[in-house]
């Protein structure tokens, strides 16, 4: 008698079709949210969109490389700065400040993953905040390009043929349709056999030396990726709030962005976007109405996180995406 294959690859056909039903209607929620919201609820919304995309390229290192980064935040700002700047002095039509803000992202990265990647553990954590600390400097002291401490303002709204973005429900759609690219092009990498090999190196980088790959390069590779989608994020920031400040890529945003990660559950790219949204709704929506506490109710959350979830919001039993990942990994 010929034996079938084995017993659990329906059951993970099965999450994998809830998986998809839960990603398209969460889209489709997203897409709808204009028609619904006030229009500051919809901006806020926007705003967790960008964020979200941040959070997401950074899992590429945290959750699939095991590259903890404490100045992630430098390659947002960068492709940030990148598009204001195109859009203020050349041309604000789509998409030519988001691929000034990639590339501005991607050669940043490359730059400081050249050095970065040569170190590991809270070597690398460090070198990564020290060379963000490096490029803030430069972003506050280059004042004819980034406006100095005063920051790049007067950015245009973006333009789609003849029609400027500036309804707050069109700018919605547009960060939305360029997040779902940037998460498709991180899902592309991490399915791919070099997130396979990414995977490899987080969890036992002496084999796969061993093996013949080289860790390094693949860690670079990712760095620059990395940097890539963040850029794309800034230059979504850059649209979206039409000011850019030193601030935006300083240390607070990269913690920010490391805290979204660890709060929705690393390596998993769905779940640092729910834990960027919870940033962004604590800081933003909530740190008014309680008196200035945000960053302290922020902090109890963290700590909730930590000893309740040690997987974060990914690895909540009963939802079907978090079996999925617990099945993968």
């Amino acid at each position: 008698m010929t034996i079938t294959a084995p017993a659990y690859r329906p059951t993970h056909a099965r999450l994998g079709w809830r998986s998809g039903g839960v990603a398209i209607a969460a889209v489709t929620a997203l897409a709808a949210a204009p028609f619904f919201l006030a229009p500051y609820a919809t901006t806020t919304l926007t705003r967790m969109l960008v964020f979200a995309l941040l959070a997401a390229s950074l899992d590429l290192l945290v959750g699939f490389t095991g590259l903890p980064s404490l100045g992630h935040a430098a390659y947002f700002g960068v492709g940030a700065y990148a598009a204001g700047w195109v859009a203020i002095h050349l041309t604000p039509a789509a998409p030519v400040p988001l691929l000034a803000a990639v590339v501005a992202g991607a050669l940043a990265a490359a730059a400081a993953g050249s050095v970065a990647v040569r170190t590991s553990g809270v070597y690398f954590l460090m070198l990564t905040l020290a060379l963000a600390e490096v490029i803030q400097q430069v972003a506050e002291s280059w004042e004819p390009v980034t406006g100095g401490s005063n920051g790049l303002y007067g950015i245009p709204a973006v333009r789609i043929g003849s029609q400027a973005l500036t309804n707050v429900g069109y700018l919605h759609w547009y960060v939305l349709a360029c997040c779902l690219l940037g998460v498709a092009v991180l899902w592309s990498l991490v399915a791919s056999p070099f997130g396979a090999t990414l995977r490899g190196i987080r969890d036992n980088e002496p084999r796969m030396r061993s093996i013949g790959y080289d860790p390094a390069r693949y860690k670079y590779a990712a760095f620059v990726a990395a940097g890539a989608v963040a850029g794309l994020a800034g230059g979504l920031l850059a649209a979206q709030q039409r000011l850019v400040t030193p601030a935006d890529l300083g240390f607070t945003t990269s913690a920010l962005a490391l805290l979204a990660v660890v709060i929705g559950g690393s390596g998993t790219l769905w779940g640092p976007c729910v834990g960027a949204a919870l940033v962004i709704l604590v800081r933003d929506s909530l740190g008014s109405s309680l008196d200035g506490h945000g960053p302290l109710v922020l902090g109890l959350v963290f700590i909730a996180v930590v000893f309740a979830m040690p997987r974060g919001v990914a690895g909540i039993r009963g939802l079907p995406v978090a079996r999925r990942w617990r099945a993968k990994r």
